[in-house]
């Protein structure tokens, strides 16, 4: 997640006081307001939690009322502060940081503690209403949407709550998934929009843990429903034979059937993100990147009009990091992922092991620039989880609560799977000896996902260094 403090407010307490608000950004949405006071707080907390050596530098008190400068100062200090916490594997992830900022966002929309009902989409549509507190925390209310679907606690874990947004036209962009330091009733209630939906969605990757859910008859209609709709939207690629293959599996009711083929086809489990920006394999390519199969897929709009396709395995990149910065709005719209007078522009950065001791910065500029970085970050706990023959279920169960390095924050180091003190993995030296060289294969325009009959790509446009998964 990306922490920022963008701006502060002079606001008025109950006593008729006025303070300094600092303005909490998460993804550049705004999630709470808090004092100065409120945050020198938690640090004390956190300090005499885990050490004076854990917790990151902390701003001053000041006797005397701050000037301008000093609240700018202060502002970029604390900012720093939050970010230094959150990155930290042991401090981002404990139950006192995520339960200031829970109680923080509570406040800041002044919703108080109170039974409610919010409504959970499922992939084909459906709504499920579950009974809540507006306090309840996100692993909460999947649990209650669980218990509601009669979903066996040892699934729980596969499956995540989403925030996405639809359009006008069904389409779906995914903001984020849902963390442990919100309220999802605060989120989609603060958003103030009903083109915002929290969705219920697997949460692994891997297509061998299909079967899992797959025994169980909630877990099947969940996965069948999901499949379907992706089907449906043109993230899975599909020719007409298998269209009509699909059809009649539909037809029959053979869920499990449809699913195994699904299984088969181009970016079955993939993630689609809206049309954005890269530098790759030239600036200002536009390109729409999916993500599965533990890779970022591009299809690329060169400048000479020409599209191309390539993939980048998470296991070539050696870090990646995620960047904000503001920029002035150009229609005067709010959205948001905007401030009062600016909007935030986010890129996703990786540096990629393109050829034998060859690496490559390789840009996307996408307001899903987080929600990339979540799911490259998800890939390689899993890979890691499976490289060591540990259990699936106890990892997706824990819900990144700290057990797993994080690094999908603003600045994410090496990925453990390519650079880890653990001597049983090869370091990057040693990794590239073993890539090999395929094409970025072209296609033409008129294999677009939403194509059904386009399955076939040609060209041979080539770059090295997207190769097979060497785990």
């Amino acid at each position: 997640m990306h922490f920022s403090i963008p701006e502060t407010e002079i606001r008025t307490g109950d006593n008729g006081s006025t303070f300094v608000a600092y303005n909490i950004h998460v993804n550049g949405v705004l999630h709470c307001r808090v004092r100065y006071s409120q945050l020198l707080g938690l640090h004390e907390q956190i300090k005499k939690e885990y050490g004076s050596n854990v917790v990151p530098a902390f701003p001053p008190k000041k006797i005397f009322t701050l000037t301008p400068a000093e609240v700018e100062q202060r502002r970029e200090q604390l900012e720093k502060y939050m970010q230094a916490v959150r990155q930290d594997p042991l401090l981002g992830s404990s139950e006192m940081f995520n339960s200031f900022l829970r109680k923080a966002q509570q406040e800041t929309q002044q919703i108080p503690t109170e039974e409610v009902t919010l409504d959970i989409c499922l992939s084909n549509g459906q709504k499920v209403t579950v009974n809540i507190l507006t306090s309840d925390q996100t692993e909460d209310v999947l649990d209650a949407v669980a218990t509601k679907l009669d979903l066996p606690d040892d699934l729980v874990g596969y499956f995540n709550l989403f925030l996405v947004r639809e359009g006008v036209d069904g389409s779906l962009t995914f903001v984020r998934k849902l963390q442990e330091f919100e309220l999802p009733y605060v989120s989609i209630t603060s958003l103030r929009s009903l083109e915002y939906h929290i969705v219920l969605r697997k949460s692994y990757w891997d297509m061998a843990y299909d079967s899992d859910v797959m025994d169980n008859r909630v877990g099947l209609n969940l996965l069948y429903a999901q499949t379907v709709s992706d089907v449906e939207r043109g993230w899975i690629l599909v020719n007409k034979d298998q269209h009509r293959q699909l059809k009649s599996l539909q037809e029959k009711g053979s869920k499990k059937e449809f699913i195994h083929l699904g299984q088969t086809l181009k970016y079955y489990g993939y993630i689609k993100f809206d049309p954005c920006i890269t530098d790759f394999p030239e600036k200002g390519c536009q390109v729409i990147v999916s993500a599965g199969n533990n890779e970022l897929n591009f299809h690329v709009k060169l400048p000479n009009e020409q599209m191309k396709e390539g993939s980048f395995k998470v296991t070539r990149m050696r870090c990646w990091r995620v960047t904000s910065s503001q920029v002035p709005m150009t229609n005067g719209t709010a959205n948001p992922c905007s401030s009062a007078k600016c909007e935030v522009k986010l890129e996703l950065a990786f540096e990629y092991l393109m050829s034998k001791d060859r690496l490559q910065w390789v840009t996307i500029t996408s307001q899903q620039a987080i929600m990339m970085s979540i799911c490259l970050q998800s890939m390689v706990d899993e890979l890691m989880v499976k490289k060591s023959g540990g259990s699936i279920k106890k990892m997706l169960r824990k819900r990144h609560n700290g057990s797993i390095h994080r690094s999908d924050s603003q600045t994410v180091k090496s990925p453990p799977v390519l650079d880890s003190p653990d001597t049983n993995r090869e370091p990057v030296a040693k990794l590239s000896t073993k890539l090999s060289s395929v094409s970025l294969r072209g296609i033409s325009a008129s294999n677009s996902a939403n194509d059904i009959s386009g399955n076939d790509f040609h060209g041979n446009y080539a770059f090295e260094g997207i190769g097979d998964d060497d785990l």
